[in-house]
């Protein structure tokens, strides 16, 4: 079974496709800037062979044709025709308040998604566009199904969803915390029980995907009890360009004083705070840290505060679920930096962590292992996260049903 795997941004069209018997990519890529000048498709096979030429795409229907012509082009794809694809499994950000787990496209559920765009306007849109011209591509009779980055999080009880504001907002608007990057945070959780040979049923595991987007859940037994995103990924902690949580009077104040609409205010809290907001030198931590060597103090600051911001998560759920039994790190920053995880781990002491420097060295770049020494009390991994493949588990479990 060959399953096409679809994330639409509001710019952006990535795709893998994958085989399920070996659970391989191959073939993986992306369409950048579509809608822009200057749009791009990338792709790159597993026996290594690449193609890369500038296409005009004023829309995700356009790009998804692109991705068509690369798939089947007689150099550099994979197949002969889509007719060998069996189904489509595409990522959509914002299930609302009804898609709580992963579902076949239908009508229902494709007007549920639009529904859902007032909460994701970023996101939801492209994803409904790349549904469609999924659809207009492949015809009813290819199976597609739609994974939600909510629904790992839909498990989350009231006490951890609910907002202490007036509970009518809540009935309005479906005002409420939702979390996000729920397909990774389900993958490696699963991937972590896996390698400590336990069941996923019994364990308590706290999971740090730390990016340029950052989000850190608790998950009990397999389910998400509470997550750090909250309505929109930028409540939280810290990140590349969102602030995260901040005391909203402090929005409030700052609002009155700069004279900024919504709209403004939406866009310096997204996209001009977190780390690139504190350092002044850039979203990405690699500029960040290296500005920091060179003794620049915002720079030290910020990474500072990013460092303590992810302990307090990991205290605070592990609290939440009275105890823990693993941590995993995963994401650009989880996966490969590794000063931050010594940080953050070094200083959990009451957790009873015992970390292997040696381990740190060697874990980035893709390696998968174990960060604590033996004796540890909580054990401590990195394991790089397949959103793709959970995706594409989730749309094969649905055709098989």
């Amino acid at each position: 079974m060959k399953v096409l795997v679809i994330n639409a941004g509001s710019s952006s069209l990535k795709f893998q496709l994958i085989d399920m018997e070996s659970e391989t990519a191959l073939m993986a890529g992306g369409c950048e800037r579509v809608g822009l000048a200057g749009s791009r498709l990338e792709s790159k096979t597993a026996d290594g062979r690449t193609r890369a030429e500038d296409i005009p795409m004023r829309s995700h229907g356009e790009a998804f044709r692109a991705v068509s012509r690369a798939l089947t082009d007689r150099d550099t794809g994979v197949i002969g025709s889509l007719a060998e694809i069996d189904a489509v499994g595409h990522r959509v950000v914002q299930g609302g308040p009804h898609l709580q787990k992963s579902m076949a496209v239908t009508d229902e559920v494709l007007g549920e998604i639009e529904l859902a765009c007032d909460l994701a306007p970023l996101h939801n849109p492209a994803g409904v566009q790349g549904i469609r011209a999924c659809m207009d591509v492949f015809g009813p009779g290819v199976p597609q199904a739609a994974v939600f980055d909510t629904a790992f999080h839909s498990t989350m009880p009231p006490e951890a969803y609910l907002f202490p504001l007036p509970y009518e907002y809540y009935e309005k608007y479906n005002l409420r915390r939702y979390g996000f990057h729920g397909t990774s945070h389900k993958f490696v959780s699963g991937r972590c029980a896996e390698v400590m040979g336990r069941p996923l049923e019994e364990l308590k595991i706290i999971t740090c995907h730390l990016g340029n987007g950052c989000s850190i859940t608790a998950v009990r037994h397999g389910e998400s009890i509470d997550t750090s995103m909250g309505l929109t990924p930028l409540d939280g902690f810290m990140m590349g360009t969102r602030c995260g949580g901040v005391d909203p009077s402090a929005v409030l104040y700052l609002m009155k004083k700069e004279g900024w609409s919504a709209d403004e205010t939406a866009d310096i809290l997204n996209k001009r705070s977190g780390a690139l907001g504190v350092s002044g030198v850039s979203s990405d931590d690699r500029d960040i840290k290296a500005a920091a060597a060179d003794g620049n103090v915002r720079a030290q600051i910020s990474r500072r505060i990013q460092h303590y911001q992810v302990r307090k998560f990991i205290g605070a759920y592990a609290a939440a679920m009275d105890g823990v039994d693993a941590i995993v790190f995963t994401g650009g920053i989880g996966e490969n930096v590794k000063d931050f995880r010594k940080d953050v781990c070094e200083n959990l002491n009451f957790l009873g962590i015992l970390f292997d420097d040696a381990a740190n060295e060697l874990l980035i770049r893709g390696r998968e292992g174990e960060l604590s020494a033996p004796g540890s009390k909580v054990r401590v991994f990195v394991l790089p996260t397949n959103e793709e493949l959970l995706i594409a588990r989730e749309t094969k479990a649905l055709c098989n049903a």
